[in-house]
């Protein structure tokens, strides 16, 4: 794969993510739908599995997820809960698929545990700086109880559905991997662009 089609794709990734937490999250949080990051972040963890498995490169994961904050920052406001939420999921994701691609375990399992250890590492993560580190007021003023509720219950429900979604989002890169081998599209690199910025179009009238 050419390095302009992998940069394509991390902005493709990281826009589409952006996109979904500013529509689809303004739509959970509108309806005060209980533990909307739950949903958020298992579709996130789905997205950056299957990005890993197209660009299996460390550091791709947070280069998306740095562009899906910065998507989110300028069309949806420095919700500073939002954006360091997304940035260490995605480095979370980052550091477990690159840490388990080294074990000698099956593929799947390889996967399962990949999607468990990143939503648990960005759940504490997230938690425990906005917390203790960043002190936001809205968390500081609760302190631990709101953080073992939020890793614990909320990150063990995203870490069940991580454990499916991430190997289904591997699965679906090795498929599109596939078919590019074969006979790669020639729209490919424009298709990819072209959708990116349909989703920044919309991203502006949607935030």
């Amino acid at each position: 794969m050419h390095n302009i089609q992998k940069w394509a794709w991390l902005l493709f990734f990281g826009s589409l993510w952006g996109l979904s937490e500013v529509v689809g999250g303004g739509l959970l949080y509108a309806a005060d739908i209980p533990r909307a990051s739950i949903f958020l972040g298992v579709w996130a963890l789905f997205l950056l599995a299957t990005a890993r498995g197209l660009l299996d490169r460390p550091g791709s994961s947070t280069l998306i997820a740095g562009v899906a904050a910065l998507f989110k920052l300028v069309n949806a406001g420095p919700f500073i809960c939002h954006l360091l939420g997304i940035f260490l999921l995605g480095a979370a994701f980052d550091a477990a698929a690159s840490i388990w691609s080294r074990s000698s375990l099956s593929s799947t399992l390889r996967r399962i545990l990949t999607g468990i250890t990143a939503a648990y590492g960005g759940y504490a993560l997230f938690a425990l700086s906005i917390t203790y580190l960043i002190r936001y007021e809205y968390w500081a003023e609760v302190g631990w109880p709101k953080v073992s509720q939020y890793i614990f219950v909320s990150g063990s429900l995203t870490a069940l559905l991580a454990a499916l979604v991430v190997p289904a989002g591997c699965l679906l890169s090795s498929r599109v991997l596939s078919g590019l081998r074969v006979r790669p599209p020639r729209w490919l690199y424009a298709g990819t662009l072209a959708a990116t910025a349909l989703f920044w179009i919309l991203g502006r009238f949607s935030g």
